[in-house]
């Protein structure tokens, strides 16, 4: 049998949530923000707390603003360059060769 003194069903900090306990909440606004793919959402901010224009969609991640018939372009992604792709945009196959022609003789031993 269990001891006599435990309290069934609760344990230390349980107790009823109400306001009483919390405090009064501030009032507050529920705001809609639109995505490019169609997708709303709408955070609650304070009703005396700056809007933002913009609002990141939390299922696909673009921005999202208030207006549902124009929404923000998705943002544009630039596509993944190679050390070599950076490489070629600063120098040019002179340049390249060059370069290449200096260090194979100073390789070869002949600086």
């Amino acid at each position: 049998m269990a001891s006599g003194n435990a309290i069934r069903g609760s344990r230390v900090g349980a107790g009823p949530m109400g306001e009483a306990e919390r405090g009064e909440s501030a009032p507050r606004a529920r705001i809609s923000f639109w995505c490019s793919n169609g997708h709303e959402t709408q955070p609650s901010f304070a009703s005396d707390a700056a809007i933002p224009e913009t609002w990141d969609c939390p299922r696909c991640g673009f921005p999202a603003g208030q207006d549902r018939d124009n929404p923000p372009d998705p943002p544009r992604t630039e596509p993944y360059k190679t050390h070599l792709a950076y490489v070629r945009e600063r120098r040019s196959d002179a340049d390249g060769e060059a370069i290449l022609a200096e260090a194979l003789a100073k390789l070869r031993g002949e600086i």
